[in-house]
């Protein structure tokens, strides 16, 4: 065989290689997202692209409070919401005078965009669920819709860990 076939081989199997390599990452690891409204100001803005960890959900991790996951919407499968999680199985969850309450202690938010209008609750997270808002509370449609609802694990596809589009404002999502 002709030097050059042997590179073309050898060229061929890395490519095909570096492809099976991307969609096992793709689909067992780690998938992208594109941030559609502004429900999550200012943690995330409309267009924004970030990464989803989807492998500690297939392992069974339990989502934590202060994660932002990426879920499935049920009442429209195709479309993904972006939120953050505030409560987790067994917690009570209640909004009063423009503040969130987990299990009778108010939270510091320092991520949200304003003050919190009406009042929630107060409510239970059932097990294998999560309760989830938006940081731009007034204009979420979040788990106290109820449309939304609790967020059954089965639902996450995966915590949203890093924003890399656009490259002036890529970061490193934390809690």
């Amino acid at each position: 065989m002709p030097r050059w076939q042997n590179e073309l081989k050898e060229w061929a199997k890395a490519l095909l290689l570096a492809i099976v390599l991307a969609l096992v990452l793709r689909i067992f690891v780690i998938d992208n997202y594109i941030v559609d409204g502004d429900s999550m100001l200012p943690t995330l803005h409309d267009q924004d692209r970030v990464l989803v960890y989807k492998l500690g959900q297939k392992l069974g991790q339990s989502p934590q409070r202060g994660d932002i996951i990426v879920f499935k919407y049920t009442r429209e499968p195709w479309r993904d919401f972006v939120k953050r999680v505030v409560g987790i199985a067994g917690d009570q969850v209640e909004i009063k005078d423009g503040k969130l309450y987990i299990n009778n202690k108010v939270q510091s938010e320092p991520y949200l965009s304003g003050v919190t209008l009406g009042n929630y609750g107060p409510v239970t997270v059932p097990e294998g669920t999560v309760f989830v808002l938006g940081d731009n509370r007034n204009l979420s449609m979040d788990s106290r819709d109820a449309s939304v609802g609790m967020v059954p694990y089965g639902n996450i596809r995966g915590k949203a860990i890093l924003v890399y589009w656009p490259l002036h404002m890529m970061r490193v999502i934390s809690r």
